[in-house]
């Protein structure tokens, strides 16, 4: 009767462990002497680029129907390609 549980339990411990792997390194900058996570100044260079990116839209007269949802989406997009490449 416990044999469902021992394999429950096995493969648990399993995934755990090849899950925690990701933790061996963080990947950070030293900038100035303090240590900034690596996600933030992807973040930081995301928000730049969704602002060129406005700024490009604007001079070439392109009308967004919902910017409100446009500019976050593209900051996102910006900041995970930056991950992506990157790291």
């Amino acid at each position: 009767t416990l044999f469902p549980y021992t394999t429950l339990f096995r493969s648990l411990a399993a995934c755990v462990v090849l899950l925690a792997t990701g933790c061996a390194h963080s990947p950070t900058f030293d900038i100035m002497g303090s240590l900034f996570p690596a996600w933030l100044v992807c973040f930081v260079l995301g928000i730049v680029f969704a602002v060129l990116a406005r700024w490009l839209l604007l001079r070439l007269h392109i009308a967004l129907l919902y910017p409100v949802i446009v500019y976050p989406c593209l900051t996102a997009a910006f900041t995970f390609a930056i991950w992506l490449i990157f790291f």
